[in-house]
């Protein structure tokens, strides 16, 4: 039998990577492409703002904590020997942990950190603005994606363990 902890943790786990993509798809969908119809600079500077904002919100605790108490519950799921439902909650860790949280670490925070280091109205930010939207759009994308993985993933969990 599953302790009621273990299926509230699941439960809350669907609902934190539905919100994680969510705001990723806000992103991916209209966020970056109105970013990008502005001059350059505006862009820029809108995209210095969020990416030095977003440290202080709820987003980012549930970014990393779903980093953290995803792999922590596929451990303990495994440790105990739940069933299928030890399958699906690993996958949604390993999708998380790599296509979310690895992408967000490896591809768009480095970008971020580039930008972040230019004058907003300069020359050689302009040109790196206009390779910086398609590819952090992209990377985006596949953390979109993962996030809604890993939320359906640990639906799927929640089913067994209910």
């Amino acid at each position: 039998m599953t302790p009621q902890w273990m299926l509230l943790a699941s439960e809350f786990s669907v609902i934190a990577f539905a919100l994680v993509a969510g705001v990723f798809l806000t992103f991916s969908d209209f966020v970056m492409r109105s970013l990008a119809a502005t001059q350059p600079a505006g862009g820029i500077e809108a995209m210095q703002q969020i990416n030095r904002k977003v440290f202080r919100t709820l987003f980012m605790v549930l970014l990393i904590g779903m980093a953290i108490v995803s792999p922590l519950m596929a451990v303990w799921t495994i440790l105990q020997g739940s069933g299928a439902a030890t399958i699906w909650i690993v996958s949604a860790a390993v999708t998380y942990v790599i296509g979310t949280f690895g992408v967000t670490v490896v591809f768009n925070v480095p970008m971020n950190e580039r930008l972040d280091r230019m004058n907003y109205d300069s020359a050689v930010a302009a040109a790196y603005w206009h390779r910086y939207v398609p590819a952090w759009s992209f990377w985006n994308t596949v953390r979109t994606l993962a996030s809604a993985a890993s939320a359906i993933l640990m639906l799927m969990a929640v089913v067994e363990l209910a």
